[in-house]
């Protein structure tokens, strides 16, 4: 390669975050041509991960770099979501079988091939969805870069949203317990921005039954809640308060 290719490529990999994605399109607005990222690959300095998308030859790649990368080298708002910013947050009690697992709420529900390569330390899981208005979000420093992530407020909303596909109602619970410290006014504008029934619901029984300070601060009157009746599990307990049925175990649990 000439002096000024191996300039570029040395300027790249310097740059470039370690565990991080590269994303073609950024770097050809950055000055790198098609041709020269093909060179780069031939001679072994970049690997392809998916179409668009390459890393730095034998780096071990992080999903929360991947998903800061994507943010920044291509304008997207993805976050760190449910019991991935609970987690942390400081929120730890999930804890799930086999690799680690990185939630991640995407704006379109169309998921890329980068997310679904097993070469990170984490399996990032998708999710999209419009159940939540103007979801709540934070930023989260980790090492040399910031990331997007959900308020805790809306991380619980959202776990509740994944069940039963990802978590059960009584390990929510669990984290539901830990909670002592939300903002009532955060809590307020999440459920408010919720369209979910089950969600708001379960949410508002899960905080009442903890007995958190903060759930005798909320206006119910705002939340929109119907008097229609949710079946959320098979052969569970009726709750009138809500119009729910919950799991005998929750029901249970003191």
């Amino acid at each position: 390669m000439s002096i000024a290719t191996t300039s570029k490529l040395n300027q790249l990999l310097s740059e470039s975050l370690p565990g991080g994605l590269l994303f073609a399109g950024w770097l050809r607005k950055e000055g790198y041509s098609s041709q020269l990222l093909k060179k780069y690959r031939d001679s072994g300095w970049l690997e392809s991960l998916a179409r668009g998308v390459m890393y730095r030859h034998n780096d071990s790649l992080s999903a929360l770099a991947a998903v800061y990368c994507y943010n920044h080298q291509t304008g997207n708002h993805a976050r760190i979501a449910a019991h991935s910013a609970l987690e942390l947050m400081g929120f730890s009690h999930y804890v799930p079988m086999g690799k680690p697992r990185l939630m991640v709420a995407f704006e379109s529900s169309n998921v890329e091939d980068w997310v679904k390569s097993e070469k990170y330390d984490m399996s990032i899981v998708p999710f999209h969805t419009g159940v939540f208005k103007n979801p709540l979000s934070q930023s989260y420093e980790r090492n040399n870069y910031t990331l997007k992530m959900s308020s805790p407020e809306q991380a619980f909303l959202e776990c509740l949203y994944l069940v039963p596909d990802h978590y059960n109602y009584m390990d929510l619970y669990y984290i539901m317990e830990q909670l002592t410290s939300l903002n009532p006014e955060r809590v307020q504008t999440a459920l408010e921005n919720t369209s979910s029934q089950r969600i708001k619901r379960m949410f508002l029984y899960m905080a009442e039954k903890a007995g958190h300070y903060w759930f005798d601060m909320l206006d119910m009157n705002k939340f929109g809640l119907t008097s229609s009746k949710l079946q959320l599990v098979e052969n569970g307990v009726y709750i009138a308060k809500y119009r729910i049925t919950v799991p005998k175990e929750l029901n249970d649990y003191e």
